[in-house]
């Protein structure tokens, strides 16, 4: 089975088979929890499903884009399954699992826009669906005000738009399912996060003067 973990908007756990099935699923829309919850929705999932963490052979995680705080311990989770369990770490950007799951019922031109917090949203752009199962996006992941969103989308009015808070982490196993099966490269290690964090290096020491 393939554990899948997203922490880009809400926490999402899920489980997908060999077959890319939907085995269990469990989530927490609070965003700004995902470092309590993650570990008791691993453990939920596998109850549910009635298995082991021995049983799972890879762990597929959203790569965002989303904040730096939330994100960024989904991905420290997948990790350390992974590592734990010797067992690949399969990354997926995780608007690519909102259109996959979009463009199955009609496969057509997409936007998918999340919450990026700070008043501005997240957005990525498809052309449509591959024969293999797998988004094609348009454009690159980018960050903007929602009265901006028109502007700052090459060829707006092509697109259908879909508004998404959490990615199913059901529907980001099942994608990466199929990107392994058809040998497509899977995402950077590195996250999208589109925004600087916060918190910033020190430049050094302060000069005291009395």
């Amino acid at each position: 089975m393939i554990l899948a973990i997203d922490t880009s908007g809400g926490t999402t756990v899920g489980l997908v088979d060999d077959g890319a099935n939907a085995v269990a699923e469990r989530s927490s829309s609070d965003s700004r929890r995902h470092a309590e919850v993650v570990g008791s929705l691993i453990v939920e999932c596998l109850a549910d499903a009635r298995a082991r963490a021995s049983d799972v052979a890879a762990v597929a995680v959203g790569m965002g884009p989303g904040p730096f705080t939330g994100l960024r311990v989904g991905i420290a989770a997948a990790e350390a399954f992974g590592l734990g369990r010797a067992v690949p770490v399969l990354r997926v950007v995780s608007h690519d699992a909102i259109a996959s799951s979009e463009l199955a019922s009609e496969n057509r031109p997409l936007l998918v826009v999340t919450d990026a917090r700070r008043r501005e949203v997240y957005w990525s752009t498809y052309s449509g669906l591959a024969s293999d199962g797998v988004p094609e996006r348009a454009d690159a992941a980018g960050l903007c005000r929602p009265a901006d969103l028109e502007s700052a989308v090459p060829d707006f009015s092509r697109f259908a738009r879909v508004d998404d808070v959490a990615v199913s982490a059901v529907a980001l196993g099942v994608l990466a399912a199929r990107m392994r099966s058809a040998e497509r490269q899977f995402a950077s290690a590195a996250p999208l996060y589109l925004r600087s964090p916060d918190v910033t290096v020190s430049s050094g020491p302060k000069r005291v003067t009395s």
